[in-house]
């Protein structure tokens, strides 16, 4: 059973202030969950309607129903585990090999599928600009899919970053030079933009290798790729060896 104080906890998860208070997120689903507890991500409570997770001690999973688990579910059709942990404490910036930036992406989706991306692509740092949706976003972490557990993401002043790094600094735009025609190196920073408005021009400005991913429709009338499928196309380029 879970009381009447837990479920207010669990449901004022679901937005940032209260994650932030509390430095708790959740996760919801038997993959997800399972690839955090095989992480550094520490458990405070797991709460299940099936007798899974033989792993986790009793004294941290509580048998509940259906009725009680969507209540503090964030999804329409809940799974059948919900699981609290704690948020960790921020990484230092690896700023080698190659660094994705997100100038203010507000999509959770997007933001999930470009984690889940970065996993399979090997790229293991992701920073984005503090206006960014929150990597904790009951949605993003579901939109993971556990990669959450495997990419490290940080929030910062990302012009300020981006002025003061080493590394070749790559942004996509409309105008650029053609992504395929392009060596591009196996270090650097890559930076995608918002959704509505792409990269802001504070951003743009620090920005000296502009490419493009060709239109090559007869019309030539599609306004733009989604930004989790730009971020596909660029990332399978840029390791492209």
């Amino acid at each position: 059973m879970v009381s009447k104080n837990q479920i207010k906890l669990i449901t004022s998860l679901q937005q940032k202030k209260y994650r932030v208070a509390n430095q708790l997120f959740f996760a919801e689903g038997i993959k997800v969950i399972q690839e955090l507890l095989e992480s550094n991500f520490e458990l405070v409570h797991l709460y299940l309607t099936l007798g899974d997770f033989e792993e986790v001690s009793n004294d941290k999973k509580t048998l509940i129903n259906e009725s009680d688990l969507k209540k503090i579910s964030a999804l329409t059709t809940p799974n059948t585990c919900l699981a609290v942990f704690k948020i960790p404490i921020q990484q230092e910036i690896n700023d080698s090999g190659l660094v994705l930036a997100l100038d203010s992406i507000r999509d959770p989706g997007n933001l999930g599928t470009i984690l889940r991306l970065c996993d399979w692509f090997g790229i293991n740092q992701i920073i984005c600009s503090k206006d960014a949706v929150d990597i904790y976003n009951p949605k993003v972490v579901q939109a993971t899919m556990g990669s959450i557990a495997r990419v490290n993401v940080n929030y910062i002043d990302l012009a300020t970053f981006i002025g003061q790094t080493p590394l070749q600094v790559f942004g996509t735009f409309m105008d650029g030079t053609n992504i395929y025609k392009t060596h591009l190196p196996q270090e650097g920073i890559i930076i995608m933009g918002n959704e509505a408005n792409g990269i802001s021009p504070e951003i743009e400005k620090l920005i000296k290798n502009r490419l493009t991913i060709p239109r090559f429709g007869t019309l030539q009338k599609t306004e733009s790729l989604n930004v989790a499928t730009a971020t596909a196309i660029v990332l399978s380029e840029f390791r492209r060896a």
